[in-house]
């Protein structure tokens, strides 16, 4: 009964939250077999310290390793944290170590909602980011700066709301600049985890995009 819950609540969050924001299926084996498994083996254990050390140790064998055999976004790994804690507690709460249904029951649905509203951004504001280098120095005055908006707005095609000015080469007529717009809902996810990830790009004088020379894109 405990294991068919635990795995109730895991397909709850990898299949009615995660999924449907990333659409990504490459870490959904790991999350649900790392979570039943360490349910398993902390339900085996009928010592309630050595549960709850193995329970602990595991967190921090994962947070030496930091799954370095491929790189895995921030989302990721918190996704990948929360379903590694949610067996641990299920498990040590089920076992009848002070814990009560209500209880399991109150923790569970607190995660649950709490990843929800995260994930739907309730209460908070979304914000993706590019840096580029830019061909008009004209436009990047203060004083201008309604009109560099609509000039980057259409040229990129993205809804700037807001950007910042960083290094400027007179000699090149060229300034390097971070703009920032709220992409579409089916994009955040994405745009998300590759946010560490600066992408630069550089107007060139028939106003196409292309990229710029010396980025890497990870």
């Amino acid at each position: 009964m405990g294991a068919g819950f635990n795995l109730v609540v895991a397909l709850a969050i990898v299949r009615g939250i995660y999924y449907p924001a990333t659409r990504d299926k490459s870490h959904v084996f790991s999350f649900l077999a790392f979570n039943t498994v360490i349910f398993f083996v902390l339900s085996l254990l009928k010592s309630v310290e050595l549960s709850v050390g193995v329970g602990f140790g595991l967190f921090a064998i994962f947070s030496v390793l930091n799954y370095r055999t491929t790189e895995m976004a921030i989302r990721e790994m918190t996704y990948l944290f929360t379903l590694i804690a949610l067996p641990v507690m299920n498990a040590f709460l089920l076992a009848g170590n002070g814990g009560s249904v209500p209880q399991v029951l109150v923790g569970n649905v607190a995660i649950v909602l709490l990843l929800l509203a995260l994930e739907r951004e309730w209460g908070f504001r979304f914000e993706a980011s590019h840096r580029l280098t830019y061909d008009r120095l004209d436009l990047i005055a203060p004083a201008n700066r309604d009109a560099l908006l609509d000039d980057l707005r259409a040229r990129t095609g993205l809804p700037v709301t807001r950007v910042e000015v960083g290094r400027i080469d007179f000699l090149r007529d060229t300034a390097d600049l971070k703009l920032f717009y709220d992409p579409p809902r089916p994009q955040r996810a994405t745009a998300a985890n590759a946010a560490a990830h600066d992408t630069r790009v550089t107007f060139n004088q028939d106003l196409r995009l292309a990229p710029s020379a010396g980025d890497v894109h990870r």
